[in-house]
């Protein structure tokens, strides 16, 4: 039983270690960001969109970022599950989970016009 009870906790410890271990790298975000253009749409700095629908990224929480990335690589499989926008699933296709959280990284460190209501 108490063998039982240490492995659990292992399992768990080691779960909870595995999400933590990457440390997101906003310059490696900003390279990708880059060599995916995110600019063409989201424009100069990523807070001037090209077209008003087009949101503004720069300053947005990094957390958001990475779920919405996230959302759209899903949402090929299955469109109830994901965000549906062809445009931005080609773009997160090719991206593991650590390259999402360094762009979501980089977007949040990146001054921009959003504003936070308190």
């Amino acid at each position: 039983m108490v063998f039982k009870a240490a492995c659990a906790s292992a399992a768990v410890i080691g779960l909870v270690a595995a999400n933590v271990a990457h440390a997101a790298d906003a310059a490696n975000g900003k390279v990708l960001a880059d060599s995916h253009n995110c600019a063409a749409c989201h424009g100069v700095n990523l807070n001037k969109p090209v077209v008003p629908e087009y949101p503004k990224l720069a300053g947005q929480h990094a957390d958001y970022i990475y779920w919405a990335l996230r959302q759209y690589q899903m949402g090929v499989g299955n469109p109830h599950l994901g965000r549906n926008n062809a445009i931005m699933q080609a773009q997160v296709q090719s991206l593991s989970q650590s390259d999402m959280k360094d762009i979501a990284a980089y977007v949040e460190s990146l001054s921009g016009d959003l504003v936070q209501k308190k």
